[in-house]
């Protein structure tokens, strides 16, 4: 394999490193909004908590719009427990379950950082090894 075909198979590698971070870098936004989500569920579940009367609010309904309502004490509140089965969770029991989701998340974005980290360094190894056979020359 002569120098330039050699240099053009890490410049190949180099590329594909930079298509791999840009889809992981889209999980990663991902993952970070689904994060904001539960927390945003958990501060409002503790917020609810701490009703002892009935109080108006306003709930998002998606788009931007909102409805006026006013909200009860509940004992318990309903919660997404997978597969698309909804029970009903005292407060504590609901912020576990949401705890227990973000850790899960934290855990899933910190195995796609340590991927991103691993291709960064193989996208920087091949430009290295491209750059030397390139400038080898000259």
């Amino acid at each position: 394999m002569t120098k330039e075909e050699e240099a053009s198979k890490y410049m190949l590698i180099v590329e594909q490193c930079k298509e791999q971070l840009n889809q992981l870098e889209m999980q990663s936004q991902y993952i970070q909004a689904a994060i904001m989500d539960y927390n945003k569920a958990r501060l409002t579940i503790e917020h609810l908590k701490k009703l002892d009367k009935e109080t108006e609010m306003m709930i998002p309904i998606g788009g931007g719009a909102f409805i006026n309502t006013i909200a009860k004490k509940q004992e318990k509140i309903l919660v997404d427990v997978g597969a698309g089965i909804v029970t009903e969770k005292t407060y504590e029991e609901a912020i576990k379950k949401i705890d227990e989701r973000i850790q899960s998340i934290e855990k899933s974005q910190a195995r796609l950082d340590e991927m991103i980290q691993n291709i960064q360094k193989q996208g920087e190894d091949a430009a290295g090894k491209a750059q030397k056979l390139i400038y080898e020359d000259k």
